[in-house]
């Protein structure tokens, strides 16, 4: 099959590429009710506590739940257990084959748990009228690029035990999706990486709403690539990034609410027009906020 191109003449986001990582919702919902990837599987007797899904696409959140006073190890990383037994692990764009889990019941009896992953395709995206020193930066700036990275990476290691992910994420901003996530990135005909989120044409100056609970990690108004910048945490390892906005409303340690306004949409940093970039992660894997909410079932 083809891989289908789209041209992005204006609104794009250019600074919304990251390299490969590793592979390692308005009210609440009860977890199992939610539609996050397929339904759970059929379970060995005894194991009623232990749901997770049969399947889930690449660059998705995995959620489920094992029995309280379990421990769980996904690549190599203890995953954190809610109070309720619930969890929650992130699928990489580049991820195949199968998701494994190791759970130690509370009884020392150990289990392989498994979801099998659904491949996706992606677009190519070819993003023109991108300033040259943001695509090919000279040694000063891309120095100063790998700290601010650096910077917004740190904030990333955070597991904190608040459980704001698990509400019905909302649209921040709506509009006009002007970039999707995942595509293979071409600025003015050079080659990129993947990009990180999913962006949104907007009018410079329109207001960015918090998708859901979390505190506010990061903050700066002034990142060479990504401009105003804010990231917020919603707990178990799950953030939000929003990049190029033109003004910040929150700080660094703000408790945000679900529909509180964090700031306001522009085109700082490399940008082509305004436009609101939305990517999200679990820990270093990149997440796909749209199809997160097209899977929930917000339009």
């Amino acid at each position: 099959m083809k891989t289908p191109t789209i041209a992005l003449l204006a609104l794009a986001c250019g600074a919304c590429a990251s390299t490969p990582p590793p592979t390692p919702s308005s009210a609440m919902q009860p977890m199992a009710s939610r539609p996050v990837a397929q339904s759970a599987a059929a379970r060995p007797a005894g194991s009623a506590l232990i749901q997770i899904p049969t399947s889930a696409p690449q660059a998705s959140l995995v959620m489920g739940v094992v029995p309280i006073g379990s421990t769980l190890i996904y690549g190599g990383r203890a995953v954190r257990i809610g109070p309720d037994g619930r969890f929650v692990v992130g699928v990489a764009r580049e991820q195949t084959g199968a998701l494994t889990l190791d759970l130690t019941l509370p009884d020392g009896t150990t289990r392989k748990l498994s979801v099998t992953i659904t491949p996706r395709s992606f677009p190519v995206e070819r993003v023109n009228g991108v300033p040259k020193a943001t695509v090919k930066p000279p040694p000063e700036i891309a120095a100063r690029i790998e700290r601010e990275q650096a910077q917004v990476n740190a904030t990333r290691t955070r597991d904190d035990d608040r459980e704001d992910f698990e509400q019905r994420f909302i649209w921040p901003v709506q509009g006009r999706i002007s970039g999707v996530f995942g595509s293979q990135r071409i600025y003015n005909g050079t080659p990129g990486a993947a990009h990180s989120g999913v962006d949104i044409a907007a009018s410079q100056g329109t207001p960015i709403h918090a998708p859901a609970g979390g505190i506010v990690t990061f903050a700066n108004p002034d990142l060479y690539l990504t401009g105003g910048t804010v990231l917020i945490d919603h707990g178990h390892g799950v953030s939000s990034n929003f990049l190029h906005m033109s003004r910040i409303d929150v700080k660094v340690g703000e408790h945000v609410v679900q529909g509180q306004v964090i700031g306001l949409v522009g085109k700082t940093g490399r940008a082509t027009g305004p436009h609101m970039h939305w990517g999200m992660n679990w820990f270093d894997v990149r997440i796909d906020p749209q199809a997160l909410l097209e899977a929930e079932g917000v339009k």
